[in-house]
């Protein structure tokens, strides 16, 4: 009497693990197909975009752009009003350091959101295009230019650039992993391509905003950022610079 409980509570448990198993490897299995699946489309993007050979409806979304910036919300982070910096003129010489390529002068679409360029960084395995809207599923969708508001990109002055830190791979996940000398490819909507090399990586309040508006003497540069993984307060930045 008593082995046959022991027996049946033995199978509940051996039931109740093998189901825990097969709903693990399911879960494991679904975010692996979705990682896959959104860096597949952002790369396959960042590839046709730059050969110049996408139209504004290559990748279609249904996604609405009515959230307002001071609702934006990267990943665990919440932009304050101290992030969100308004038009700065730049009147600096360019020091034309750059490749064009064939590319039209119009914006393109990536998901029902503007493109204003793309982003490649082959030592963190990063293809993304870069978002002009400020808006929470636009960072939920790729990176976003932030700083200044405005056509920026690859134009002498800094461009803040910032990212969901989802710890798992995309978007910004793997920005801590950079190091000095890696280089970052930038290519802008109007076919312009620079490269940039990164000099600084430090970390910061998510409320210091100081070192977006700084002296570049003359050449673009761009400051990324995303939260860091020990704490949504604390941002990861990245500062690189064009060659």
């Amino acid at each position: 009497m008593f082995e046959s409980k022991y027996s049946k509570v033995l199978t509940v448990i051996l039931i109740i693990v093998i189901i825990a198993i097969v709903s693990l490897l399911g879960f494991l299995t679904f975010d692996y197909i979705q990682k896959f699946s959104i860096s597949k489309q952002a790369s396959d993007f960042v590839d046709s975009f730059q050969s110049g050979v996408t139209s504004e409806n290559t990748i279609i979304g249904n996604i609405s752009n009515n959230n307002k910036v001071n609702d934006v919300i990267e990943g665990n982070l919440t932009l304050n009003s101290n992030e969100i910096i308004g038009n700065t003129n730049t009147n600096v010489n360019s020091n034309t350091n750059t490749n064009t390529n064939s590319s039209s002068n119009t914006k393109k679409k990536y998901k029902g959101f503007t493109a204003v360029g793309t982003m490649k960084i082959p030592s963190i395995n990063f293809e993304y295009p870069i978002l002009e809207e400020i808006t929470t599923k636009a960072l939920e969708t790729a990176v976003v230019a932030l700083y200044p508001s405005g056509d920026n990109l690859n134009k002498p002055g800094n461009t803040v650039i910032i990212g969901h830190n989802y710890r798992n791979g995309l978007f910004f996940s793997n920005l801590k992993k950079i190091t000095k000398g890696a280089k970052i490819y930038v290519t802008d909507y109007q076919g312009k391509s620079i490269t940039y090399e990164v000099y600084n990586k430090f970390e910061a309040s998510h409320t210091d905003t100081s070192f977006y508006s700084r002296d570049t003497n003359g050449l673009a540069e761009l400051t990324l950022s995303t939260c860091t993984d020990a704490s949504n307060d604390q941002r990861t930045i990245v500062f690189a610079k064009q060659i």
